[in-house]
């Protein structure tokens, strides 16, 4: 064979599973459709959101939070030419250290669209017209995903646009429709309500990420609607026209009643579907599961063919780039003859709004659902002395441990820099620690990290020190 592993698909999962193979010795290829590498997470979903989202970040705090620190400013105003160049020199200069990674690991890249011929070859159509097959022994799939989209409404890209689109507007919308509460279109309704835009979000649920613990959910209801973002729950959107600059989306509210919404730009988003077409799947026996339309795997994410792999948004379990890498390195490893494994239950998730949102475990109505008996403790940052410095109060940290045994069982957040502060309790679940366990620990005082211990304290015979 030409090669020992074949990926079809650069994105997280992609390159990091070429990584690992080329690191464990296996002479590797990866092929990618797009002129750039790094998948939908380096060029239009984690990193440009992230760019975006810190920008819009400052200049709210410039408008709102400046003036208390003791900073005064004036013609403050947004320059959206600019803040669309920085992010896109922000994905520039990581999809460029994926080139680089690719080069000091020695794999072969290749640029198009990669399908299988059989089991064992890859068909390569690039965008010239030309084709070449090239053989592997084995094959992974981490094609990730699309933005989903609804049959009843058009997206022209224009003013019915996705996340992909939402990532290069050249103005600030005067009113945002978004079509969804779930992460996605909450971090990129944040972007540009902190930018000045009216935002509505029209959610079929009775609550935001309602994937999430249901504690964070209601906290970042509440810390959005401050930033000025309405809500409307339970509403089952039934259409969305355009007209000029104008775009009428209709819905019906939870009586059955139609309403109607006019704006300039809707924002349709309502998960990501798997990218799973022209693979040429049916040429090795493979088909998709109708709903989502992900492959099959089993317990070492292999499919029904032996050699040919799937990993990441292709595959069961939650749409996330760590995850898709987690399942790279998995692949590779077991590739290779070694044991790895993943526990899914203690893959973190993570909201980049502001306050950030973070969860890890169970949930509380997952352990109710269960018929698990466990104790709860939580600690508002509003008592946190170094969320006051920062006027960062907003939110909390809610622990849930075994009633019996201690054990950690889920940690939920909302709060500043909980996308970081949640590694703590990933770190501390891996090794089976108990509330207890994390009340001991000393923390840096003072730190946003005070807060988990003192939900872990509130958590061990209600012996939290600051509430």
């Amino acid at each position: 064979m030409q090669y020992d592993v074949v990926v079809i698909g650069s994105g997280p999962g992609g390159y990091v599973a070429a990584i690992r193979c080329a690191q464990l010795g296996l002479k590797t290829a990866i092929v990618e459709k797009y002129a750039t590498f790094g998948g939908t997470c380096l060029n239009v979903g984690c990193i440009p959101s992230k760019a975006l989202l810190d920008s819009s970040e400052h200049y709210h705090n410039a408008a709102h939070t400046f003036q208390t620190h003791g900073i005064k400013l004036k013609d403050l105003k947004v320059d959206m030419p600019q803040m669309i160049k920085r992010k896109n020199e922000v994905v520039e200069q990581t999809t460029a250290g994926i080139v680089y990674l690719f080069k000091k690991n020695k794999i072969t890249s290749y640029q198009g669209h990669g399908s299988f011929v059989d089991k064992n070859t890859i068909k390569i159509s690039k965008a010239d017209g030309s084709a070449e097959n090239i053989t592997a022994k084995n094959v992974i799939i981490a094609t990730g995903s699309k933005p989903t989209e609804l049959p009843f409404i058009s997206v022209d890209k224009k003013r019915i646009i996705t996340s992909t689109e939402a990532l290069n507007l050249k103005e600030v919308p005067k009113h945002l429709i978004l079509i969804g509460g779930g992460v996605i279109g909450l971090e990129l309704g944040s972007v540009y309500a902190r930018l000045g835009a009216k935002v509505t979000v029209v959610e079929f649920a009775d609550s935001i990420i309602s994937t999430m613990d249901k504690t964070l959910g209601a906290e970042l209801l509440r810390s959005l609607k401050k930033l000025g973002m309405e809500f409307l729950l339970g509403h089952k959107v039934t259409g969305a026209s355009v007209k000029g600059n104008k775009v009428t989306v209709t819905a019906d509210d939870p009586s059955g009643k139609g309403i109607s919404l006019e704006g300039d730009y809707c924002l349709l988003a309502v998960g990501r579907t798997a990218y799973t077409e022209g693979l040429g799947l049916e040429n090795i026996g493979l088909t998709v599961e109708e709903r989502g339309k992900k492959i099959t795997v089993d317990e070492n994410l292999q499919t029904k063919v032996p050699g040919i792999y799937a990993i990441g948004d292709v595959v069961r379990g939650a749409m996330l780039a760590h995850k898709a890498e987690d399942e790279g390195v998995f692949v590779a490893e077991y590739i290779a003859g070694q044991k790895p494994h993943i526990n899914y239950n203690l893959i973190p998730g993570v909201v980049y709004t502001w306050p950030e949102v973070a969860s890890v475990g169970y949930t509380e109505e997952q352990l109710k659902e269960q018929g698990k008996k466990y104790k709860v403790g939580s600690f508002p940052f509003k008592a946190s002395g170094r969320a006051r410095a920062s006027m960062d109060t907003d939110g909390l940290v809610k622990v849930l441990a075994d009633a019996e045994t201690d054990e950690l069982l889920g940690v939920h957040m909302i709060g500043p820099r909980v996308a970081d502060v949640i590694a703590e309790a990933v770190v501390a679940m891996e090794f089976r620690a108990s509330a207890e366990d994390i009340a001991r620990i000393c923390h840096a005082h003072p730190t946003f990290t005070e807060a988990f211990k003192e939900a872990a304290l509130a958590a061990t015979e209600n012996r939290a020190i600051h509430i």
